[in-house]
């Protein structure tokens, strides 16, 4: 099969000569100084931290390099969904490319970050007062409605349309994604024993209802004969693709690969309720 590439006449190549004309650049890193500037301190303060409160506490206490790899990896993640051509075309081009973006921030960078974070390093923070209030927060309840309500608040149109149009609103989405996202994992994937997991069961329920928001968010947004954003319409098109197009395929990135990391979880922890309930018999001897 021959494939003949058009260049002169692509969307995207398009966009890409005429960035004079004011259409952006969506191959273009962003390197916005603020996120920069500020997941290197985050990194710093977990890496300082976690040296020096190993050397205080205990000397038999040392950071795992499982652990600080999922640490490092989640603010990898966080670092190329805020600062690579995903931001741009994210903002100023496809509707889809923003789902990726979100189910990262709110999904995945959450998950690398607490499983990246060992108990010791947030035990002294585990104090009487931290910890009633945490609890109240962190119980699955509060945690899924916390998450799923301020997911669903940030893409009502209003909202979505001006975080896009306000850098001040959309950096308070993204925060917000992560915070809760940590929040809303904090039952299934807790560091600390003064705020416990939930039993297996629990978990396993817990995980399957997170699944839902998202599948009935994505099925909205798919069957919707309009283009719910008004950002997009007349956004510069890439690969030919139409707003409605971009909006369907964003719902389905949203319904299907979003859910895909609870799935994978969901099987994790099945399968270690189930071998742990199997009781462990000897062979016979011959």
């Amino acid at each position: 099969m021959n494939v003949v590439f058009h260049l002169g006449s692509h969307p995207i190549v398009n966009h890409l000569v005429h960035n004079g004309d004011g259409v952006p650049d969506p191959s273009r890193w962003t390197w916005e100084p603020s996120v920069v500037i500020g997941i290197a301190l985050f990194v710093g303060a977990y890496l300082y931290a976690t040296r020096m409160l190993a050397r205080r506490v205990n000397s038999g206490i040392v950071l795992s390099p499982w652990q600080a790899s999922l640490f490092l990896l989640g603010c990898l993640v966080l670092f190329l969904s805020l600062v690579s051509p995903l931001d741009v075309l994210s903002d100023d081009f496809l509707f889809s490319a923003h789902m990726v973006q979100h189910m990262l921030l709110s999904v995945v960078v959450p998950v690398l970050l607490l499983l990246g974070t060992p108990g010791w390093l947030l035990r002294p923070l585990a104090r009487p007062p931290v910890v009633r209030a945490a609890r109240s927060m962190a119980f699955p309840t509060c945690a899924f409605l916390i998450f799923n309500v301020n997911f669903w608040l940030w893409h009502l149109p209003a909202l979505y349309d001006l975080a896009v149009a306000h850098e001040s609103v959309h950096i308070l989405q993204h925060l917000t994604f992560i915070a809760t996202g940590v929040l809303n994992w904090w039952p299934v994937l807790s560091p600390l024993r003064e705020l416990p997991r939930l039993k297996y069961p629990l978990q396993l329920l817990y995980l399957f209802a997170n699944c839902q928001p998202n599948v009935i968010l994505g099925a909205i947004l798919f069957f919707s004969r309009d283009v719910v954003y008004r950002s997009y319409l007349d956004a510069p098109r890439l690969f030919d693709i139409s707003p409605h197009a971009d909006q369907q395929l964003g719902a389905l990135i949203m319904w299907v690969p979003g859910n895909a990391i609870y799935l994978v979880v969901f099987s994790v922890v099945f399968l270690k309720w189930f071998y742990g309930s199997v009781p462990h018999t000897s062979l016979p001897s011959r």
